[in-house]
């Protein structure tokens, strides 16, 4: 046989050296020892009674307590945050505190230029006291208008004592003359006596009239100066106020943040110039589908999962389930009265109160949440845990 020449595949090869015959390769797989099947058996045996106890355990838990929870991971940490703006317009002058910084209730966070806001209420000031010296005027017009009524009405007393001797003069001028004792002459003096009488009690009587009067329009006078020093401190209380409004301060304990304004620029009334997050007051709003909402109610017990650390669970408290879906109060509610509609599973915002001083959280944060059935109490007052154990 030729070098060249290739053996036939199912002819033995004989080696030049030795003439050894070397059986010719096959496809047939060499038989596996019993020990190897028996061990791929007992593997997936055990992999099967493993997968039959997790799904056991599953079942157990789903039955026990998995019927009971509802879950959703659509829910955020929230905050009732203060939006810091400004009621004024003008420059800013200083801000002493920097983006996430601690601030005590009533800290400084920015001043804004005082300075027009002080002239105004130093002339509201002045037109204030100018006012206060017209009205201590008034009254002591009014008191010397008071004095000429009473010294008009000394002189109609005078007047009438006079006018009662004049007339006392006259009547016994007159019988006098009657029986021809005294001329006619004495009879025409005491006459005229009379008559001057009469005329100075008038005039006393008119005296006390313009008296009177005067005394009315100088309290007239008073009355209308003191409506306008009325609106006169008003109007600097309300200066007062809008420089009060220059130095805007916290609310209340929190942390700065999102601070929208530099010093020197010019703000106006209304524009928002930081926020403030508290302290505490935090809470878990969790967006549950409409159709979870049949068992839920205000004081059963949830189960919160934050996502930005790890560490055991919280218990939170439901306190309240909105009235209407978030799409209600969206800016642009869907019209469903279209040819188009197409339905889609709407979710409601129910509020979860968190433990006082729960450690970790921030505004807005995502949490995984479990409201468990079981606890509180329904709308009829039932206790719903005790119905769960019974069942």
């Amino acid at each position: 046989m030729s070098r060249h020449e290739r053996p036939e595949a199912d002819q033995p090869v004989v080696t030049p050296a030795t003439d050894a015959v070397v059986p010719a390769a096959s496809d047939t797989p060499a038989p596996q020892p019993r020990v190897a099947r028996g061990r791929k058996k007992m593997i997936g045996g055990g992999l099967a009674l493993v997968a039959l106890l997790a799904g056991g355990y599953e079942g157990w838990q789903w039955w026990s307590e998995g019927r009971f929870l509802v879950s959703t991971d659509d829910a955020y940490v929230q905050a009732d945050l203060s939006l810091i703006s400004a009621k004024i317009t003008g420059y800013v002058v200083d801000i002493p505190v920097a983006d996430n910084q601690h601030v005590r209730a009533g800290d400084v966070l920015l001043r804004i230029d005082d300075g027009d806001y002080r002239i105004a209420l130093e002339q509201a000031q002045a037109r204030l006291a100018e006012l206060s010296s017209t009205l201590t005027r008034i009254d002591a017009q009014v008191a010397a208008a008071e004095s000429n009524v009473v010294q008009a009405e000394a002189q109609l007393a005078a007047s009438e004592a006079v006018l009662i001797a004049a007339r006392t003069s006259a009547e016994r001028a007159r019988g006098l003359a009657e029986r021809r004792v005294t001329s006619q002459a004495d009879l025409d003096d005491a006459n005229e006596a009379l008559a001057t009488a009469e005329a100075n009690r008038n005039a006393a009587s008119a005296a006390i009239t313009g008296a009177g009067a005067q005394v009315e329009v100088l309290k007239a006078q008073r009355a209308e100066a003191e409506a306008s020093r009325r609106e006169l401190e008003l109007a600097v209380a309300q200066v007062r106020r809008d420089l009060d409004f220059t130095v805007l301060r916290a609310p209340f304990d929190g942390t700065v943040a999102n601070i929208a304004i530099k010093q020197g620029e010019l703000v106006s009334a209304g524009a928002r110039l930081a926020a403030v997050v508290p302290d505490r007051g935090m809470y878990v709003e969790a967006n549950l589908k409409e159709t979870q909402l049949a068992e839920v109610r205000a004081g059963q017990t949830a189960r919160l999962s934050v996502d930005a650390f790890e560490g055991p669970e919280i218990e939170g408290r439901v306190v309240s389930v909105a009235p209407a879906t978030g799409a209600v109060f969206s800016l642009l509610p869907a019209d469903n009265a279209t040819g188009n509609f197409t339905k889609i599973v709407q979710r409601v915002p129910v509020r979860i109160e968190l433990p006082e001083g729960t450690p970790g959280l921030r505004a807005g944060l995502s949490v995984e949440v479990a409201i468990d059935t079981r606890t509180g109490t329904d709308a009829a007052g039932t206790d719903t845990a005790r119905l769960a154990e019974a069942e």
